[in-house]
């Protein structure tokens, strides 16, 4: 649960700075105390919102190209997101297991997405995970 947590804030940050262009440090600075993330895993967290944000263009254009039906500026800015982070996690960190990325990245998207927002996450990052093994 306590990583969950972590993917959650990581999630939240990256929200901000994509919707109102918080400064992503003030912002999770603020969910660390806010949310009482554990200091065992305010690091990853933190790696997850810095490695999302660097590598954004690359894992936006893997989702857009996966995601036909809707253009990434059109998709609910909740599930493109999460799916930003689970995508960086899956991609980029040694130490992932994708499938707990996936799990979690639906979770996260069921409790503040809507209806359809786990399906959906579900179905893109299946096919990001598809195409790392490839």
């Amino acid at each position: 649960m306590s990583r969950r947590k972590a993917r959650e804030t990581a999630f939240k940050v990256v929200f901000q700075v994509d919707q109102v262009q918080a400064d992503a440090k003030k912002a999770f600075d603020y969910l660390v105390l806010h949310d009482k993330l554990a200091e065992k895993n305010q690091g990853f967290s933190w790696d997850l919102i810095q490695g999302t944000l660097e590598k954004q263009a690359e894992i936006d254009q893997m989702i857009a190209s996966y995601s036909r039906e809707w253009a990434l500026d059109r998709m609910s800015s909740v599930d493109r997101n999460i799916m930003r982070v689970a995508a960086y996690e899956i991609l980029y960190l040694e130490d992932s297991q994708a499938v707990v990325a996936i799990d979690e990245a639906i979770e996260i998207a069921k409790k503040y997405g809507d209806e359809g927002s786990g399906s959906f996450v579900n179905a893109i990052l299946d096919k990001i995970l598809g195409e790392k093994n490839g």
